[in-house]
């Protein structure tokens, strides 16, 4: 990490418009509030939570390819929101997507030469037929495939492969960010490690920061500097990833990493455990637009947290929101593996 900062979110919120209701008075769901982060170059950030959790539509507002109810997003200390159209598309150089499903990302009418020179064709339209499918080839190769690959179909792959694919498309543009949106989620557990590998590797060489979007905790852990924690769009904790996997203090963190697979059978019995004391709490609900947004499940719950949200704040080394995060002990998991 070189400490300068390359991509910031402040206090974004992101609004669906439910079907039904009054055309003058649509009703809202809120899938992001108040998240705020920051990426420095050559970092990786993940970011986990249960499903709709708010992962992916934090993703998707960071590219602009959700529109923010509230918020910036800065690349460079530059607001995206504020570039027209022109100004913004020569900015997405900056910014590339590796999909959760490799082969639906590529079109299967294309060969591979095809898809890996629509960034070239963008980015750098002076550039000839000859020379883009040479740094088509190169990119191929670098990320583990054979250039005379480039005149097959997507079909012809496998997942792993078309994830390479996937990759070497998003390389092309020489990004300065991946945002990659569970990427590894849809491989076999032997592929999805050469995959992550590949990650690391291209991360180091490439000076890349990484936004990354995953269930797989493992996976977390080996490829990422520091993790945010989402839960019904808010932001519950965040800091360095070894600290938030050995000593987390949200109860929320513990019930994710209490469900992860673990290596010592005796430590998962007992995660398995905690786990289901904390889905077993008091079904509480907060008022509207107050309270913690866990409380219905937290199983330390107290009635000021029903009527005050609580917000991020430094305890140690991680940022918790929690009114009780000094007084609850940081209770370390049992080890997620890495592979």
């Amino acid at each position: 990490m070189s400490g300068v900062l390359l991509l910031e979110g402040r206090d974004l919120a992101v609004q669906y418009r439910l079907p039904g209701g009054w055309p003058r008075r649509p009703t809202f769901f809120t899938a992001l509030q108040g998240v705020t982060f920051t990426l420095d170059e050559g970092e990786s950030l993940a970011i986990v939570g249960e499903s709709g959790s708010g992962k992916s539509t934090l993703a998707r507002a960071v590219l602009r390819l959700l529109p923010l109810a509230a918020g910036q997003v800065l690349l460079r200390g530059e607001d995206l929101a504020i570039l027209d159209r022109q100004e913004l598309r020569a900015r997405r150089r900056q910014l590339q997507m590796i999909f959760q499903d490799p082969l639906a990302s590529l079109d299967p009418r294309m060969r591979i030469s095809e898809i890996l020179a629509q960034p070239l064709r963008v980015f750098e339209p002076r550039l000839s037929r000859v020379a883009r499918r040479e740094r088509a080839a190169a990119m191929l190769q670098a990320v583990g495939l054979e250039a005379l690959q480039l005149d097959r179909y997507p079909h012809q792959f496998s997942g792993g492969q078309a994830q390479r694919i996937g990759i070497a498309r998003a390389l092309l543009a020489g990004p300065s960010v991946l945002v990659c949106d569970e990427p590894v989620s849809a491989l076999d557990v032997s592929i999805r490690t050469q995959v992550l590998e590949l990650l690391a590797e291209q991360r180091v060489q490439r000076k890349l920061a990484l936004l990354f979007i995953a269930h797989d905790l493992a996976a977390v852990r080996f490829l990422c500097d520091r993790t945010l924690v989402l839960y019904r769009g808010q932001v519950m904790e965040q800091g360095p990833t070894a600290q938030l996997f050995t000593a987390s203090r949200h109860p929320y963190t513990q019930a994710l990493l209490a469900a992860a697979l673990v290596a010592d059978p005796l430590k998962a019995r007992l995660a398995r455990g905690q786990s289901r004391s904390l889905t077993a709490a008091a079904e509480v609900e907060a008022l509207p637009g107050q309270g913690c947004a866990y409380l219905a499940r937290c199983p330390h719950a107290q009635p000021r947290c029903a009527q005050e949200r609580p917000l991020l704040r430094q305890v140690g080394a991680l940022a918790v929101a929690c009114h009780r995060a000094e007084e609850l002990p940081a209770q370390p998991r049992g080890s997620v593996s890495s592979s």
